[in-house]
């Protein structure tokens, strides 16, 4: 009854607000009409750009949803994201690093109105300027626009049923020399109980079968805010400042029953779980542009940057109906923060056909985490710690880097290459038990982009680089958690960096219809993946991360958009990738080939100037988790219809995803040498949605922004 009538306050109000606007403006504001003729793709020497505002269905849908449209990017069936078949990457917002993105970036992507960000620019060739972080390339998020004197802004509402009510804002405002820039947002989910099953067999001396049968529910809020500030002192001289602040809390429980039936007797107990987490994370940065009266092709920028975010997880543990079974009732405790300090110098330098960079930069990262468990005690009524379960990690990792980078620029010919050195220092100390791990390495990574026009309307694109992937804090630290007293999982404060190489050959052509194609091979080692182990005297698997295994794959990424008809249009969103991946585990070798293919089409249809209908269909197949498993695939169809209240300025959408199953059963599947187990959770599929978009604003001339800054894309996911 709460969320309703807190919904009821958001859309009265709103109503009021876009009430008063529309009365108070006059006619200008046809000025801020969006064209939906537009190619929503467009392909550069190292990037290809999706245009969101170019597509009718970013008016109703989240950016998360939106993914499943770009290029080279695959969501599946539990909406984790992955480029080019790989989880790790970096993800921008207006070519900057973010908090929001560091600290929880499925849950910000799933709250923020695709109808606030311009476009999103996926960078499959990175060039040397940006860090080597992130093995599958960058994902930049476009939110604000150019502007001229004056203000424009979006403000979108919505509901989801059966999850509840999100809203979000983009609004960018120019007066003479200052120009501001803000984004927002957040949205309330609640997720009613659905069902989970655990089942693991083992083999060996004790052969044994788990069944695990139980219900989940959860309450999620999440806000988001952004700002950018430019300031013009002169035509030389350009100051500008970002900040970002992020926040959520999640409270949650769950039951299960619990048998696990050995040839020495059975094992049973009901438990449940109240679990409460929360975290917030913010990020300031200030950028001094330094421009040249005697030459114009030159610009000097000075950036910094701080960052820091914390998250921290309570996990009440309590047994019931126990048969065989005599550990005590526990709770458990982790405080987790990192945080970082960045420097930054760059130098461009242009001369006739040719752009010269270069530029120095060092980031000092301080990581740590607080965790605790404490059990039970009959005697004295309390919780008493456990101190060979509880620890306190401290990390720091600095990072000194240097690029070079050139770029030619003719009708004929594009190309952007350079190299980048990065040298990284980190050492981790574990306070509780006086130990410690110290890591040095150096990396030397070339980068090479190559676009050939064939003519006015077709391109060949080739592209070389090396990305590295640095272990963040989620997967250092040595967090057990033992929530499920019959499967833990932790981090690994002793994973070291991986390398991987890609190389790309792509064609795109743009005529009626818009067509890209790329063809990529990756391979590489060392790679930081999931490995799972179970220990027979204890019967408990456990999963950590390790710098174990290679791969290498091919694949491709295939886009395609076409105007049927006048205002009929379909598009298709393609991705496969074929890998091999190998590593040792327990002794042995464990070796997956697989098949990633992911593909989203979509039509719509115009049936006059105010009414739009469309309806995808998405498509996923198994991916992987880690050296040993795997998750199914999904079928994804979706409708919706939008009316143009006012042209231009106010639009109500409605949509309903997955009309025909109620809830998805997503399946992991896990084979180790003496064990095989699957987890199912069972998750709401259908969902119903609506939303209200608003568009404002009065325009005269462009906003100016420092053409560098601080771009740390790296620290890992």
């Amino acid at each position: 009854m709460k969320l309703i009538i807190n919904l009821k306050i958001i859309l009265t109000a709103t109503l009021i607000f876009i009430g008063f606007n529309l009365f108070a403006q006059d006619k200008t504001l046809k000025e801020v009409a969006i064209k939906a003729n537009k190619p929503t793709i467009k392909q550069e020497a190292d990037r290809i750009t999706y245009d969101l505002q170019a597509d009718p269905q970013s008016k109703f849908s989240s950016v998360l949803e939106m993914m499943r449209k770009v290029p080279f990017v695959t969501v599946d069936g539990n909406e984790n994201i992955m480029l080019k078949g790989n989880t790790s990457y970096k993800i921008l917002i207006n070519g900057k690093p973010s908090s929001l993105m560091e600290r929880d970036a499925k849950s910000i992507l799933r709250s923020m109105p695709a109808s606030t960000i311009q476009r999103i620019e996926v960078y499959t060739t990175p060039p040397a300027k940006y860090d080597a972080e992130g093995l599958g390339g960058i994902i930049n998020i476009i939110t604000n626009k150019k502007l001229v004197d004056g203000y424009n802004g979006t403000l979108n509402i919505n509901e989801r049923t059966p999850t509840g009510p999100g809203a979000g804002t983009s609004f960018t405002a120019k007066a003479g020399k200052l120009g501001l820039s803000v984004f927002g947002g957040g949205n309330l989910t609640d997720n009613p109980a659905t069902t989970t099953l655990n089942t693991r067999t083992t083999t060996g001396a004790n052969p044994t079968n788990l069944i695990q049968q139980g219900s989940t529910r959860s309450d999620n809020k999440n806000g988001y805010l952004g700002t950018e500030l430019s300031y013009e002192i002169n035509p030389y001289n350009l100051v500008s400042a970002q900040f970002n602040i992020n926040g959520s809390r999640n409270n949650g429980f769950s039951d299960q029953v619990s048998v696990l039936n050995q040839t020495v007797g059975p094992i049973a107990y009901n438990i449940g779980n109240d679990n409460d987490g929360r975290g917030k994370g913010l990020d300031a940065g200030v950028n001094y542009q330094l421009g040249f009266k005697n030459d114009q092709k030159k610009l000097l920028t000075f950036s910094y940057r701080y960052f820091k975010y914390t998250n921290s997880s309570h996990n009440d543990i309590a047994f019931s109906n126990r048969v065989n079974y005599t550990d005590p009732d526990y709770n458990q405790d982790n405080t987790s923060s990192a945080s970082e300090h960045t420097a930054q110098v760059d130098l461009v330098k242009g001369f006739k056909q040719w752009t010269v960079e270069a530029g120095v930069k060092s980031i000092f990262r301080d990581n740590s985490s607080d965790f605790q468990s404490n059990a039970f005690n009959p005697v004295t009524g309390n919780f008493d710690r456990v101190t060979a379960l509880s620890n306190t990690y401290n990390s720091t990792q600095n990072i000194l880097a240097a690029y070079n980078t050139w770029r030619y620029a003719s009708k004929k010919l594009e190309v952007k290459a350079g190299v980048r050195l990065e040298h990284t220092t980190t050492d981790a100390d574990f306070i509780s038990t006086s130990s410690a791990a110290h890591q040095r390495y150096l990396n030397l990574l070339p980068s090479i982009a190559i676009n050939i026009p064939l003519d006015v309307t077709s391109g060949l694109n080739l592209g070389f680089s090396q990305r590295l992937k640095r272990p963040g804090i989620n997967k250092l630290n040595p967090f057990v958690d033992r929530s499920n007293p019959n499967f833990y999982s932790s981090g690994n404060p002793g994973l070291s960096r991986s390398v991987v190489s890609d190389l790309r050959l792509g064609y795109s052509l743009s005529k009626k219809a818009n067509f890209n194609v790329s063809v990529f091979y990756d391979f590489g080692k060392n790679l930081d993946l999931l490995v799972s182990t179970l220990d027979p005297a204890t019967n408990v698997t456990y999963s950590t991360y390790k710098n174990t295994g290679s791969v290498f794959g091919i694949g491709n990424a295939i886009a395609f958009n076409y105007p049927i008809a006048k205002g009929w249009d379909i598009s298709i969103n393609t991705n496969f990738m074929y890998f091999k991946i190998e590593g040792p585990v327990d002794g042995g070798t464990s070796k997956q080939n697989f098949v990633v293919f992911s593909s989203t089409s979509s039509t719509n249809y115009n049936i006059n100037d105010s009414w739009r209908v469309g309806a995808s269909v998405s498509v996923n197949g198994r991916n992987p988790t880690g050296l040993q498993g795997s998750t199914n695939g999904s079928l994804s169809p979706s409708v919706y219809a939008s009316k143009q209240l006012i042209k231009n300025k106010l639009s109500l959408s409605a949509s309903v995803s997955n009309p025909f199953t109620k809830y998805r059963n997503t399946i992991t599947e896990t084979k180790g040498t003496n064990f095989a187990q699957t987890v199912t959770n069972q998750n709401y599929f259908r969902t119903f949605n609506f939303s209200l978009n608003y568009n404002f604003g009065k325009l005269k001339e462009s906003i100016k922004k420092t053409k560098r800054g601080i771009n740390n894309d790296d620290g890992s996911r």
